[in-house]
This record gives C-alpha cells, sequence and structure tokens, in this order.
C-alpha cells in the first residue's frame, strides 16, 4: 500500500547526477553545522570574548600558539573535506564534463591535441567539483576559526551565516553558468567572424575559473559585513562612495568576465551591484550591534 502511494506521488525530474551533488551538498551544510555546535562551547568561552576582538586573532597569529593550533587544524579540516569532494566528484565528472561543454555545444566542438589531456581535464574537473561540494563546510570552518574573536551574541548568528554565504557561493557559480557563460562562450568563439575551436584542456580551464571567480565575487556581503564588524568600514562611507564602488564593481566585473565587450560585463556587474546594495544593509545592523556592544562595555566598565 506504501509503495502504491508513493508511485502515485508526482515526480520529480532530476537527475542522477544532480541528485548526487544536492544531496553532497547538503551533507557538506550539515557538517558544517555540526562543526558549529561541536565548537560552541569553546566558541562560547566568557574569557576569549572579554580578552580578544576580531583583529587580535590575526594580530597574534605568529605569538600565539594557540591560534597557530587552531589554525592548523582547521586546514587540515579543509584538505580533507576537499579530498572527500573531488573523489565523490570524480564519480560524476564524466557528466560533469559533458554539462560544462553545453555553453560552446558539446564535446564535439572541442579537440584534444596531447594524450594526457584527457586525464587532465577530468583531475581538474573533479578538484574544482569538489571545491564546490565542499563549500559549505569549508565556509563553517572559517567563520569557526573567525569566531574566536567575536562576541556570544554574534557568534550565535554563526548559524545563518554559514547558510548565507555557501548559499551566494552556489548561487555564484550557478549565475556564471545559467546566465553569463551561454553569452560570453559563442561571442568568443565566433568573434571576428571565425569559428574557433578550442582544446578540451584550454576550454575547461576556462569554464571552472569563470564559474569559482564568480562564485568567490558573490561573497561581497559577507566580506563587507566582516568589515563593518571591524569598524573599519559603515554604511554612511558606503553610501557615499557608491561612484567608487561602481568604478570597482565594472573593474571586478571586466576581470571576472571572460569577454571584453560591455554587454556581458554589464551581465556580471548588476547581480554585484546588488549583493554591494545588500552589504550596505548588512554593515548597517554590523554597525548597531558594535556600537551597542560598546556602550554596554562602557557601562560594565563604569
Amino acid at each position: 500500500m506504501i509503495s502504491d502511494l508513493l508511485h502515485q506521488l508526482p515526480q520529480i525530474p532530476v537527475s542522477t547526477e544532480a541528485a548526487v551533488m544536492i544531496s553532497t551538498l547538503v551533507i557538506s551544510l550539515a557538517a558544517g553545522l555540526i562543526a558549529l555546535i561541536h565548537n560552541w562551547n569553546k566558541l562560547s568561552d566568557e574569557n576569549e570574548k572579554k580578552e580578544e576582538d576580531l583583529w587580535s586573532v590575526f594580530e597574534n597569529l605568529t605569538s600565539s600558539m594557540s591560534h597557530l593550533h587552531e589554525l592548523r587544524g582547521r586546514i587540515v579540516k579543509i584538505f580533507i573535506s576537499v579530498v572527500v569532494g573531488t573523489v565523490i566528484a570524480a564519480l560524476i565528472t564524466n557528466q560533469l564534463i559533458v554539462l560544462l561543454t553545453n555553453p560552446i555545444g558539446g564535446m564535439n566542438k572541442l579537440i584534444a591535441i596531447s594524450v594526457t589531456e584527457s586525464f587532465g581535464v577530468f583531475f581538474r574537473v573533479s578538484l574544482v567539483a569538489g571545491l564546490i561540494l565542499a563549500s559549505p563546510f569549508i565556509i563553517a570552518q572559517i567563520w569557526i576559526f573567525i569566531g574566536t574573536g567575536l562576541y556570544e551574541n554574534e557568534r550565535r548568528a554563526f548559524y545563518l551565516y554559514v547558510p548565507f554565504a555557501a548559499l551566494l557561493f552556489i548561487l555564484g557559480v550557478a549565475f556564471a553558468y545559467f546566465v553569463m557563460l551561454p553569452v560570453a562562450i559563442p561571442f568568443l568563439v565566433g568573434f571576428m567572424g571565425f569559428r574557433a575551436t578550442p582544446t578540451l584542456d584550454n576550454y575547461i580551464k576556462f569554464v571552472t575559473t569563470a564559474l569559482l571567480a564568480v562564485g568567490a565575487s558573490f561573497e561581497l556581503p559577507m566580506v563587507i559585513y566582516i568589515l563593518a564588524r571591524t569598524g573599519i568600514v559603515d554604511s554612511r562611507m558606503l553610501i557615499k562612495g557608491w561612484r567608487y564602488a561602481i568604478v570597482g564593481i565594472a573593474v571586478l566585473a571586466a576581470v571576472v568576465t571572460p569577454t571584453p565587450d560591455p554587454v556581458n560585463m554589464g551581465i556580471v556587474a548588476a547581480p554585484l551591484f546588488g549583493l554591494y546594495l545588500l552589504s550596505i544593509v548588512l554593515a548597517f545592523f554590523a554597525q548597531r550591534r558594535r556600537k551597542k556592544q560598546e556602550d554596554n562595555k562602557e557601562i560594565q566598565s563604569t
């Protein structure tokens, strides 16, 4: 009876490869949250909270063995997560390569001129996919390390920041694949009327670099929030400097965008400017939190 009911439910058209990637991303995010919970007692240490601020973690990094051990442990865990993600990605790398060649029209539009080219491409795609799959756990480990210098109420917000930061990175990768590359690749291969036939290695390097670069650029709001928490920037400064922000975003879009034409630059710059506006909102709340904590600290000292 149960099986009959299951068959009557609407089936979601998800391929095996997509199911593997989504499942791995969910497991990676869950592992990151579990790591945060596991380190909750350490992150809530009242002595650390009173004696250190965010920058002290980095200022004393060379002189504090505890921070060096902490950093080493986080790096080891990140390395292990990348290895695990790469192994899982290797199981579906052939299918991933086919997906990556869709923007250019398929595998038949590429050539291989080296004996080891296919092997190198296979390893590169596996590694890049492993990084993407492990990204939620990697971001969690970075947040845990930074969290040793935050206040206790800020540490509670990590449960929101980690999924949000991971989501921004995944959205950046998805944006590059579904929006940017389908416009950029045809423009490049047909530029000036010449039909280019890239090598497999050259094309895959180009695509994977673009995916990671755009994914990383989508972390802008989280970077601005950290800078606002440390007092380096504030929302008023960001609002006044919108002209400089546009120039900076244009430069970043020119670096990230694989084509020099303004259309593709605009495709990348538009969401980046939207993320900049989101950064202003996050900086405002970070600024308020910082001011409130400073006021409470002054009241307690008096």
